[in-house]
């Protein structure tokens, strides 16, 4: 069973059709919209701040959200990965946007919509990442825009991927085997 406790008795929300593996934990002011799915060991932590994510948000394997104490939520927009021991801390994310395995996003950043941050990149406190746009590298920088085929090829697509393994995770009655 998953970790899912209350903060200051306030529990998470999930929105309909949401699969969270039994090693996750989410804990306090989280609320998710539909489809997300939060993945093994991944933590969410809604315990000092609010967390808000949108529908379509896949948390993967080893995540951790977090955010600030009475300075920054992390508020997360639509069709969001988060990749595998990525960090996103007390941030904005909008909509169609991904974030690359072990990248970490920091307090006040904002990445803007159709946006790639890559593996391994380090998002500074207070950057704004361009609408459209792949950032890389320690600390990220703009590395060009992104092509429109890469929105389809790699954001949608990774989102859409994270749905469809989620499914695998139901039973044959077709209801979630953990929530």
């Amino acid at each position: 069973m998953p970790v899912i406790l209350p903060v200051k008795g306030v529990l998470p929300i999930f929105g309909n059709n949401c699969f969270i593996a039994p090693n996750a934990t989410v804990v306090g002011d989280v609320v998710t919209g539909d489809d997300c799915s939060i993945w093994f060991n991944a933590v969410i932590r809604g315990d000092v701040n609010i967390i808000r994510m949108g529908n379509k948000v896949n948390v993967q394997d080893g995540a951790v959200i977090h955010c600030t104490y009475l300075k920054a939520a992390t508020l997360i927009g639509n069709n969001v990965s988060i990749g595998h021991n990525a960090i996103v801390h007390g941030c904005v994310i909008e909509d169609n946007v991904l974030i690359g395995m072990g990248a970490i996003v920091m307090d006040n950043a904002v990445v803007g919509s159709n946006s790639i941050i890559a593996a391994g990149a380090v998002v500074l406190e207070n950057t704004q990442i361009e609408p459209g746009s792949i950032y890389a590298g320690v600390p990220a920088k703009k590395v060009k825009d992104i092509p429109e085929g890469m929105i389809s090829g790699e954001i949608n697509r990774i989102a859409d991927n994270y749905l469809m393994y989620s499914g695998w995770f139901k039973t044959e009655a077709g209801e979630e085997k953990a929530e």
